[in-house]
């Protein structure tokens, strides 16, 4: 069974909220979405969640909890664009991934993008931005659900069969 918690501040958007379940406490009530960018030089974008966030000094995606009625592609290209000034008009959505517990899901977008850029740090909820060498991208401390998807976001990255798909 599924609890809501609400937020404490009044600046909350509707849906941010705290679900609660038998697989743990997850944030947003319409579940919520990221984006897993690789450029030309095989590197990901990750940031690291700024301390005081829940996981808060592990490493992962751009992303966030979905408005109510906003599609996964739509709040991950929102994010990303948010917190990091993505420029989300360039990037090719080439796949997706989705973590569904049922009473809460988290839908990764997986895309690329064939240009340089530099990401901004426009979020409190991050300490730092930057490519990370996909080979590199397990020896960091990943948020605990990320971390768990890793295998199988790589072997999407690489095309599903451990090949590049660009």
């Amino acid at each position: 069974m599924s609890v809501v918690i609400e937020h404490e501040t009044g600046a909350a958007r509707s849906t941010d909220r705290w679900i609660d379940g038998e697989h743990g406490r997850f944030w947003g009530s319409c579940g919520a979405a990221g984006l897993l960018i690789e450029n030309r030089r095989s590197e990901v974008l990750l940031q690291l969640r700024a301390s005081w966030c829940h996981h808060g000094g592990t490493w992962g995606i751009p992303g966030g909890a979905r408005l109510a009625g906003e599609l996964p592609i739509e709040a991950a290209l929102r994010e990303a664009r948010e917190e990091h000034g993505v420029p989300t008009d360039r990037v090719r959505i080439r796949d997706s991934h989705t973590l569904d517990y049922g009473y809460w899901s988290y839908v990764t977008l997986l895309g690329s993008i064939d240009e340089d850029w530099v990401p901004r740090l426009e979020t409190p909820e991050a300490d730092l931005a930057r490519w990370v060498p996909v080979r590199d991208v397990e020896r960091l401390e990943l948020h605990p659900d990320f971390g768990a998807s890793w295998p199988q976001l790589r072997r999407l990255l690489a095309g599903g069969d451990g090949t590049r798909s660009r």
